[in-house]
């Protein structure tokens, strides 16, 4: 009878359990380009922009072969039959008011179309509309983070497709700059000030993020992606993110910002010298400083050199480690320093 009632028990508590979120959907794969030399369009951007730069191509190209083929007809019928053909005296005309306006007239036409087309696309692409979901974008060697209005921080760009979103840009560092081929938009991240982009997602799938300013060692590293989903997914990677983040034990956590926000481009965890000091081993151990002897390495010590790295610089090293003060919350950077105490 005790062995019925515990049975009936357990499965009482098995229903009232809450089920585990589902996982969510992966986006779907976008197909390769069906353009010939022009990434994915995948932004209301992209077709005026596409369709400017085909313009300017095809009377580039036109221009080209006309100017040519008429060099080539004006050298095989004007050229020298003998020395004395050629230095003959003979009268010239040298100016046709008509062959000027002509081909003075003409272009300004097409100058003035460019133009025009130009300047009403530059306007759109710096006037995001007031309404626009805003994301934060910080550049810094060599990663980029993001983040969002729900207070979750994160190193991929993730945007509802069909909504105007707006990304605020800024470096803690050098000059960076944002560029997604597929949205055709590109902007600077500069130290010191903001600058932005905008753009509305045309297809669901994951694009390429490209750091488009040389800005060290590890530039071409420095990439990431945007995975533009349904409005329903959208709002559902949101809050899987948040509730992962709050149920993760630390160590997990720490786990996750060392890949996520960078760590790994500077601090290696087998002991191989990066731009920093390797992980493995560090907690606990002496630490020569520049100019302040050595110091045993603690919390504190782990703390301070995540928010204020130039406080303390390690011997044989640069002071080229960034401030994630405000980029990390308190609750991550606890998160780090236990993982590193788990590499030994």
């Amino acid at each position: 009878m005790n062995m019925l009632m515990n049975l009936l028990q357990q499965a009482n508590v098995l229903q009232t359990q809450p089920a585990p979120p589902a996982a969510l959907p992966d986006p779907p794969k976008v197909p390769e380009s069906p353009l010939f030399w022009m990434p994915n369009s995948a932004s209301e951007f992209s077709g005026e922009i596409d369709t400017l730069f085909d313009f300017l191509l095809w009377i580039s190209t036109i221009s080209l072969i006309a100017i040519a083929a008429a060099m080539i007809y004006f050298c095989v019928k004007y050229r020298a039959t003998s020395r004395e053909a050629n230095e003959a005296a003979e009268s010239q005309v040298d100016h046709s008011n008509t062959l000027e306006v002509t081909w003075s007239v003409i272009p300004l036409f097409v100058v003035i179309a460019v133009f025009v087309a130009g300047f009403k696309q530059y306007v759109d692409l710096r006037t995001p509309p007031r309404t626009a979901y805003e994301v934060h974008a910080t550049g810094q060697r060599w990663k980029w983070n993001f983040e969002y209005p729900e207070g979750l921080s994160h190193p991929e760009l993730h945007v509802p497709i069909g909504r105007n979103v707006r990304i605020m840009i800024q470096s803690v560092d050098v000059l960076h700059a944002l560029f997604i081929p597929e949205f055709r938009v590109k902007m600077d991240a500069v130290p010191g000030r903001y600058t932005e982009l905008w753009f509305k997602a045309t297809k669901e799938g994951t694009f390429p993020i490209y750091c488009a300013e040389y800005c060290g060692t590890a530039h071409s590293d420095m990439l990431a992606r945007v995975v533009v989903h349904s409005p329903e997914a959208f709002q559902a990677w949101v809050a899987e993110e948040i509730r992962k983040i709050e149920s993760m034990p630390l160590v997990d956590l720490g786990a996750l910002t060392y890949n996520q926000s960078g760590c790994a481009t500077c601090h290696s965890l087998d002991g191989s010298t990066k731009v920093g000091p390797t992980f493995k081993g560090l907690f606990g151990k002496q630490e020569k400083l520049i100019g302040l002897g050595s110091l045993a390495v603690d919390e504190n010590y782990l703390r301070e050199s995540i928010l204020e790295p130039q406080s303390k610089i390690v011997e044989g090293f640069p002071p080229s480690m960034p401030t994630f003060k405000g980029q990390l919350s308190d609750r991550r950077i606890s998160g780090l320093i236990e993982y590193i105490k788990t590499i030994k």
